[in-house]
C-alpha cells in the first residue's frame, strides 16, 4: 500500500468497535475469514496484549497486538479487507532478505518497495483472502518467534 493509497476504514472515534462490527463493517467473506484466522493464529501462538485504539484521522481503528510495549503486528479493518501492518528494524529486515525467497511474490513486492526510514520499513499488506496467509504468519515470526503447541 503507497501512503497516499486510502480504503474504507472505520473512523466514528465515538464509539470503539466490537468484533461483531469490525466483522459487519468487512462484510466481505473471504476477508473476515482471513481476519479470524489470523486473530485465531496470534492469540493461540503468542503471549500478545491485544488492544484496540483509534489510530488518528488517517488511519481510525485498529487491532494492535503487543508484547512487553512493542507492537508486534497491526490490522486495521477494512471494507472488504484488512491491512496488516508490520515495522520491522534493522534486524528483522536482515532476516527477511535472507529468506525472501520463502516469500509469494506480492510479499516480496511490498518489501521491495517499501522505502526504509530512521526506523526501519513499514510494511502494508492488503488481505482480501487467505492467499498470504502462511506469509502473513512468516513474516510475524521474523519479529517474534511463535510459541510451540502441545
Amino acid at each position: 500500500m503507497t501512503e497516499h493509497e486510502t480504503h474504507q476504514r472505520m473512523f466514528d472515534r465515538t464509539q470503539e468497535p466490537s468484533e461483531r462490527d469490525i466483522i459487519s463493517f468487512m462484510s466481505d467473506t473471504d476477508a473476515i475469514t482471513a481476519w479470524k484466522q489470523l486473530k485465531k493464529y496470534l492469540e493461540t501462538r503468542y503471549d500478545l496484549l491485544t488492544e484496540t485504539i483509534y489510530y488518528g484521522d488517517r488511519y481510525g481503528w485498529v487491532v494492535r497486538y503487543r508484547k512487553s510495549g512493542r507492537t508486534i503486528v497491526s490490522l486495521f479493518p477494512e471494507r472488504n479487507s484488512f491491512s496488516f501492518l508490520i515495522v520491522y528494524g534493522k534486524k528483522e529486515i536482515d532476516k527477511f532478505s535472507a529468506k525472501e525467497s520463502e516469500f509469494l511474490p506480492a510479499i516480496l513486492d511490498v518489501f521491495q518497495n517499501t522505502k526504509k526510514l530512521h526506523d526501519g520499513k513499514w510494511l502494508w499488506i492488503r488481505v482480501m483472502d487467505l492467499t498470504t496467509f502462511e506469509d502473513l504468519k512468516k513474516l510475524i515470526a521474523i519479529k517474534r518467534k511463535p510459541k510451540k503447541l502441545d
